[in-house]
């Protein structure tokens, strides 16, 4: 419906506004599935990824058909952070992991340490390997041990949470290593806490700026949030199954009773 007034957004490629969509891990699904979501939101999906797990157990002619779809919908195929298991199983294994993503035509590697304790040295190393399979990489920092591994949320409060400070340098620092991004994980921050840490957001986007930032929100209530408090062209990760329902918020055509033609972009 052209005639109905949206937010301007800019196209895609786009540095702000990106929106990473989670790929089958907590649903399973497959390139059909694929196909049929890009069909109906494509133009609202920057990136698709696909979880650390599904890399291993997705058959590789499934897992090329799905970094083909999003090829044929502008949609840049984006692998998650099975890393934190390559790499305990020594350089070799690193090597070939890397190589095996570019091989399939992946556009975008996350490199995380959330659930591992490595030496920042090390995560560095990390980054500038991925670095030069030539794939944008993706530094995923955050406060909580144990977090992207569906813990409950008692066993991560017991984990207790680490320094603000000492993420934001590991993200400083895997920046300089050639990392085109940050993002921050939400457990710890909006995610299996009793309040959010909104303090560790302010942290990270006045340290990094919005562009080179992008915030875990598979919530609808975080994701709300975030798009009122740093505008419609926030980056953000949600689930699949909310790409429609962000897009109306980041568009201004819907949202909740806070949200609700409150939402603008300018672009004059």
């Amino acid at each position: 419906m052209p005639f109905l007034r949206r937010n301007e957004r800019d196209g895609k490629p786009r540095r702000l506004g990106v929106t990473e969509v989670r790929g089958p891990y907590y649903s399973t699904f497959g390139p059909a599935y694929l196909a049929d979501l890009l069909a109906a939101a494509g133009p609202y999906v920057d990136w698709l990824k696909i979880p650390g797990p599904s890399l291993a157990l997705l058959p590789k002619p499934a897992l090329a058909r799905m970094v083909s779809v999003c090829h044929e919908h502008e949609v840049r195929a984006s692998a998650g952070g099975l890393i934190e298991s390559v790499v305990g199983q020594g350089v070799s294994a690193v090597d070939q992991y890397f190589g095996a993503l570019a091989e399939l035509g992946f556009d975008v590697v996350e490199v995380s340490a959330g659930m591992i304790s490595l030496p920042t040295a090390d995560y560095l190393r990390l980054v500038k390997r991925a670095k030069k399979t030539g794939m944008t990489v993706k530094a995923e920092v955050g406060i909580q041990f144990g977090a992207g591994g569906t813990s409950d949320s008692g066993t991560l409060a017991a984990e207790g949470t680490g320094s603000v400070s000492f993420a934001i340098q590991r993200g400083r620092a895997a920046l300089d290593a050639g990392a085109d991004m940050v993002i921050l994980e939400s457990e710890g921050v909006t995610e299996s806490v009793a309040t959010w840490r909104t303090d560790v957001v302010s942290a990270f986007a006045e340290a990094f700026g919005l562009e080179r930032l992008l915030f875990e929100a598979a919530d609808p209530r975080v994701f709300e949030w975030y798009v009122k408090h740093y505008g419609a062209e926030v980056n953000l990760f949600v689930d699949h199954s909310q790409v429609l329902l962000l897009e109306s918020v980041r568009s201004g055509v819907w949202g909740s009773h806070s949200l609700f033609n409150r939402v603008f972009t300018y672009k004059g």
